[in-house]
């Protein structure tokens, strides 16, 4: 009775701990501490119970965890930004850096922009995005 209240005790802070964290960090050791709570319901020696914990959190960890940490990896959504650079734009308000002016339509998104370059680019221009800082583009014509 005393090793099966010890294993479902593991199992229970184990999985309490899991619970706690983003990643997959205990779960392996709950599923060898449940594996030994059944070793332990079925009458085997408590060495017994330690093999088959320590073999299956380390066999559950080798086999498991490769896949698993494919799907909770997260994926990087692209935002507007990463859509952005690279794309053509069209010059809607003369970018001048000196005088803090210039706007964009790129994607059909107004962007406040600047000259990559420094040079002035008048209003009608087909320019490229190269980078974006905060919410200003840096273009420079093609």
């Amino acid at each position: 009775m005393g090793f099966k209240v010890f294993w479902l005790a593991i199992l229970i802070a184990l999985c309490a701990g899991e619970a706690a964290t983003v990643g997959l960090v205990c779960i392996w050791f709950a599923i060898g501490a449940l594996a030994a709570f059944l070793a332990a319901c079925v009458g085997c020696h408590f060495w017994v119970q330690l093999i088959v914990f320590a073999a299956v959190s380390a066999g559950a960890l080798a086999l498991v965890r490769p896949a698993a940490a494919r799907f909770i990896r997260p994926r990087r959504s692209p935002t507007n930004a990463d859509r952005v650079i690279g794309q053509t734009a069209l010059v809607t308000e003369a970018v001048d850096n000196e005088a803090g002016t210039g706007r964009v339509n790129v994607l059909g998104q107004a962007w406040t922009a600047r000259s990559q370059l420094g040079v002035v680019i008048p209003a009608g221009t087909q320019v490229k995005v190269c980078r974006i800082e905060g919410v200003k583009v840096f273009v420079e014509t093609p």
